[in-house]
């Protein structure tokens, strides 16, 4: 269980300091309708996370092989997704912007205008990005390694879920309790997101991908 979670909390972090979902949240929470759609909106995202890295977990795990075959190919597919996570946090850095460094996603600019069912279907649909797929894959195949029994793998999940929506879990729960205190903060994240958040998020996705190709390559 200490290996796998060694595996997966680099991970998670790297899905929690994601500048998307970090980004959406920090407009929701800007937003004059934060009080209906902050919540539907947190727990899209959690549910999606917890429900993606579940799926892709049974998805690994009803890969047909004898134990020696199936550490094989994890290990193979661990290397694939270690380097589509390095190539898609190279590109996440490096690809070129057009007008202001601090361009960002024009939906995040309305999503403070849904409701609290549009706001908890985005929450959801965040999780589909293909970041976010890859990082289950890398979860779901550590989890798969480590031939956990099923109670064992409900703990991998829960921590990884933990972690990985503690970036927006932590600041809605503190603006729902202290919104005068929060705000000052959220609109300065905001802009430091704006400014740095790409190359932050490709440096990290690198990291990581570096790590899961390491496990990998370990086999």
């Amino acid at each position: 269980m200490e290996q796998v979670l060694i595996q997966l909390i680099p991970v998670a972090a790297a899905a929690a300091l994601s500048s998307v979902p970090i980004t959406a949240t920090i407009f929701v929470l800007l937003s004059e309708k934060r009080g209906l759609i902050a919540l539907p909106f947190l727990f899209g995202w959690v549910l999606g996370t917890a429900a993606g890295l579940t799926l892709t977990t049974l998805a690994a795990q009803a890969i047909p092989a004898r134990p020696r075959q199936l550490s094989s190919l994890v290990a193979t597919l661990e290397i694939l997704v270690g380097g589509a996570l390095v190539v898609l946090g190279l590109v996440t850095m490096v690809r070129p912007r057009v007008g202001e460094p601090s361009r960002r996603p024009s939906w995040t600019e309305g999503i403070g205008s849904l409701g609290p069912l549009p706001a908890l279907g985005i929450g959801l649909a965040l999780n589909l990005r293909p970041k976010a797929v890859l990082l289950f894959a890398a979860a779901g195949l550590a989890i798969t390694g480590a031939h956990l029994n099923a109670a064992d793998i409900v703990v991998a999940i829960a921590v990884y879920t933990a972690i990985a929506t503690s970036t927006v879990v932590a600041p809605t729960l503190a603006t729902v309790f202290f919104p005068e205190r929060m705000e000052p903060r959220l609109v300065a994240s905001r802009d430091w997101i704006a400014a740095h958040g790409a190359v932050a998020t490709g440096v990290v996705m690198v990291l990581v991908g570096i790590v899961v190709l390491g496990v990998g390559i370990a086999g």
